[in-house]
């Protein structure tokens, strides 16, 4: 009997308590996160493509390759120009990839997907997914192996969106754990020059700032656990005016944040996407805090969101 499927496959809804998540099988997206009926990311339709791609994995890049060239051990490699706008190749290779089921209880799920060698990235990559929610939030935990032949470079990110409740965004306070900005030039979004330190500047978002009125599509580095944090995790805060919100936490692995603000996000309007990621736009040429992986090595690294 045939299956109709949404434009974003099958939908894998975990719960724990009042909290309840929903995962896409196409690019293993986070779709939904809430909590007591209170949504803490932005959401759309299952049946459409993911808004600016919200929720998104972004392996094994994220963020932009300039002209889609990069170098694998002195070869010259072109990926395809995914943001043929500006040039680039954007966001890495499973975005509109359907991801195997490994696993999906009531509270977690496991998605798993091959980067399979192709014009532009000649060593396969096996990457996976678990996205859990217990008394705290959601977690969400990668995995990336090389069974490829020869050591690989590569990075990794995730593109959600954040929300603190049902408050408007431009309410919102933004903080952010980053100590640096990456300029970048205006017309493809590339790095321009070496990152700068913060120095209470307009894109200075150490201590909270409001929302509005910010534009941003920014990626800000030294993203860096507090001294005295317990966890020792990098802590990115989306606040509204009550003092409630949700936290974006990662691993110190997540060196880099990208901060996006959207204006036209289907039925919300502004939203702003806290994207944490393991290196820079470009990285892939620049050689910023690349990954590299030997053939049989493995890598993992968590992130997660927690209301507060």
């Amino acid at each position: 009997m045939h299956e109709s499927l949404p434009a974003t496959g099958r939908q894998y809804e975990i719960a724990f308590g009042d909290a309840r998540a929903v995962v896409t099988e196409v690019g293993a997206a986070l779709r939904a996160f809430e909590v007591g009926g209170v949504p803490y990311v932005e959401t759309y339709d299952a049946d459409r493509l993911p808004p600016g791609a919200a929720g998104a994995v972004l392996v094994p890049w994220p963020n932009r390759v300039a002209g889609g060239r990069w170098r694998l051990d002195g070869e010259p490699q072109q990926l395809a120009l995914t943001e043929p706008a500006r040039h680039n190749a954007i966001h890495g290779l499973l975005r509109h990839t359907a991801w195997t089921l490994v696993e999906h209880s009531g509270s977690a799920v496991v998605l798993r997907a091959m980067v399979c060698a192709q014009p532009g990235w000649p060593v396969p990559l096996l990457t996976s997914i678990r996205y859990s929610l217990d008394e705290r939030g959601l977690t969400v935990a990668h995995t990336v192996e090389n069974p490829g032949a020869r050591p690989v470079p590569f990075g990794l990110g995730v593109h959600p969106y954040p929300r603190a409740g049902h408050a408007e965004t431009d309410e919102c306070a933004l903080r952010l754990a980053a100590a640096t900005v990456l300029p970048v030039d205006a017309e493809r979004l590339l790095p321009a020059r070496p990152p700068r330190a913060l120095a209470g500047d307009e894109v200075d978002f150490r201590t909270g700032r409001r929302l509005a009125g910010v534009l941003l599509d920014t990626a800000f580095g030294g993203a860096a656990p507090a001294p005295d944090d317990p966890e020792q995790l990098v802590r990115h805060r989306l606040t509204d005016p009550a003092g409630h919100g949700v936290e974006l936490w990662a691993e110190p692995v997540f060196r880099w944040v990208q901060v996006y603000t959207a204006d036209d996000f289907p039925g919300r309007g502004r939203a702003v996407a806290i994207e944490p990621m393991t290196c820079p736009p470009d990285a892939l040429n620049s050689g910023t805090d690349l990954i590299v992986l030997r053939p049989a090595e493995t890598w993992h690294a968590t992130w997660g969101l927690r209301p507060f």
